[in-house]
């Protein structure tokens, strides 16, 4: 899954893709580079991010899903909002991608009356209430991989009551959000864990996180290409079913070549 982020603000390449131009390139290079899944994002997810309105967010990437359908790509929308689900689906896109753990029940039931997929990621509160990286955030966990799958459970029930199928449901452990740096590296040296207990395909999101600079502090996003391949390739070893990435063809090289030498 490669990253298109239509935002001036994302914490690795706010404004890189915000005109309509460089989106609409983004996207060819994308599917050019090997992925399967297009994500395109309207409205930033760092920590301390604002919210946007939902006007805003289709203005900004309406006509973005639109060209990415239109070439034939398969498209998730992240976003938390019903309104623009709706739109965005009708629209062609194939699978919201839910950051907020289904906050809004109306969010699944636009994705239900679609029949699309649902990736819904675990967090705790919104961007705007979550701290820097390594901070100790207000809640706590007593077991992080055991508190995540069962809150998880949870929103997928949810997402079912409100129409959506389990065969729709991704999950995302929800790395970097609502969790410390080490709390994120533990969903990852566990993953397994992860994915043989939840029962759903699961969807993990490394690329560039600032929890990655455990192994070298300081480095700016575009700087962790290393590891993030490395969390990669641990993810596919543990049994994730998709990769949302902002490198594809790095990524993707680096997976089929560790398939093709039989280590993953």
């Amino acid at each position: 899954m490669g990253i298109c982020n239509v935002t001036p603000d994302s914490f690795s390449d706010g404004g890189d893709f915000l005109s309509a131009t460089a989106a609409r390139a983004r996207v060819v290079a994308l599917v050019a580079e090997g992925a399967d899944v297009v994500d395109i994002g309207a409205e930033s997810t760092r920590p301390g991010a604002q919210p946007v309105p939902a006007r805003e967010q289709l203005d900004r990437m309406l006509a973005i899903v639109e060209y990415a359908a239109q070439i034939g790509a398969c498209v998730s929308v992240d976003t938390t909002e019903a309104d623009v689900a709706t739109a965005c689906l009708e629209a062609g896109a194939c699978a919201i991608n839910d950051v907020s753990c289904l906050r809004d029940e109306a969010l699944a039931r636009a994705v239900a009356r679609a029949e699309g997929a649902l990736i819904l990621m675990h967090t705790r509160g919104t961007p705007n209430e979550m701290r820097g990286f390594g901070e100790p955030h207000d809640r706590t966990y007593t077991d992080v991989v055991r508190d995540v799958c069962a809150e998880w459970q949870n929103a997928a029930c949810r997402a079912e009551r409100a129409g959506v199928l389990p065969e729709a449901l991704v999950m995302d452990p929800g790395l970097g959000f609502a969790k410390t740096a080490h709390q994120s590296e533990e969903l990852v040296v566990r993953l397994r864990e992860v994915v043989e207990s939840i029962g759903f395909p699961v969807a993990v999101g490394a690329s560039r996180k600032s929890f990655l600079t455990l192994v070298e502090p300081g480095v700016k996003p575009t700087e962790r290409l290393g590891a993030s391949i490395a969390a990669a390739i641990h993810s596919v070893r543990c049994g994730a079913s998709v990769l949302r990435v902002h490198d594809v063809r790095a990524t993707r090289q680096a997976v089929d070549f560790s398939h093709r030498v039989g280590s993953t």
